[in-house]
């Protein structure tokens, strides 16, 4: 029986090895007429806010980044032999998070009461909001190598937002219901109100990437890229939040180029 689990060993190995050999073979064919294929594992660091900052946010109190993460698999097809213009297109798993406490006055906000009940009105005091987003994004950008290890890259990403999560709280201050001048509702001495418009948040975003790749040795990049949204974390006929939340994200990381 030993030499049975031997000799099946062996012919596991023998066929592992073939399959290696031409996973290896098809790469440099690809490589040959052009092609390359790259993971990444990054790092987002940024935040989903208004630009500008509206005249109802007084103060940006605390900021936090969160653990966002990405992975992600990247086809380049480069255009001459020289490889210096070249087409990537690729598809990305990651999180955008952030967590941040802002001072307002007048914001207008939707609260959960003490019964369960929404309360709209206008909130003027302390806000902590949580950030969890995670997204399928699809780059597709160009590439322009201005040194033998240092690539440039701009274009365009789409995003599918696959689970989102937008709320948080209020804390030290009060409500004026309806409007300005509605029945004030105080939160103070440590009570407060939480809020949740995750199921108000946008499917499908899309916006601009720029970034640079840099060869540290054959098979190993270190990246970097800016990607900025173009259109509002929230649809339009959003009414609570009354400005536009972009999100704006540096994404860093290392490759492995095969």
């Amino acid at each position: 029986m030993k030499k049975y689990i031997i000799a099946f060993a062996l012919c596991l190995a023998a066929i592992g090895a073939s399959a290696q050999m031409n996973r290896t073979k098809q790469l440099i064919i690809a490589a040959t007429k052009g092609w390359e294929l790259e993971l990444r594992l990054g790092y987002n660091l940024g935040g989903t806010s208004p630009l500008p900052l509206p005249a109802e946010i007084r103060s940006i109190d605390s900021y936090n980044p969160a653990l966002g993460f990405s992975l992600d698999a990247n086809v380049t097809k480069w255009l001459d032999v020289n490889k210096k213009w070249g087409i990537q297109i690729g598809a990305k798993l990651e999180n955008k998070n952030m967590r941040t406490k802002a001072t307002v006055k007048n914001y207008n906000m939707e609260i959960i009461g003490d019964g369960g009940e929404l309360v709209k009105g206008r909130w003027t005091g302390g806000v902590q909001t949580k950030v969890d987003n995670s997204f399928l994004t699809f780059p597709i950008l160009g590439t322009y190598k201005v040194h033998p290890r240092t690539t440039l890259k701009a274009g365009v990403f789409l995003s599918y937002l696959l689970h989102g999560d937008f709320s948080g709280y209020v804390y030290d201050g009060y409500l004026r219901e309806g409007d300005p001048t509605g029945l004030k509702v105080p939160y103070t001495d440590g009570k407060t109100a939480s809020y949740d418009f995750s199921s108000d948040l946008r499917r499908f975003q899309w916006g601009v990437q720029i970034g640079a790749d840099w060869t540290a040795f054959k098979h190993l990049k270190v990246f970097g890229d800016l990607s900025w949204g173009l259109n509002s974390a929230f649809p339009k006929d959003f009414e609570t939040i009354t400005f536009s939340m972009y999100p704006i994200y540096v994404n860093m990381g290392v490759g492995y180029l095969f």
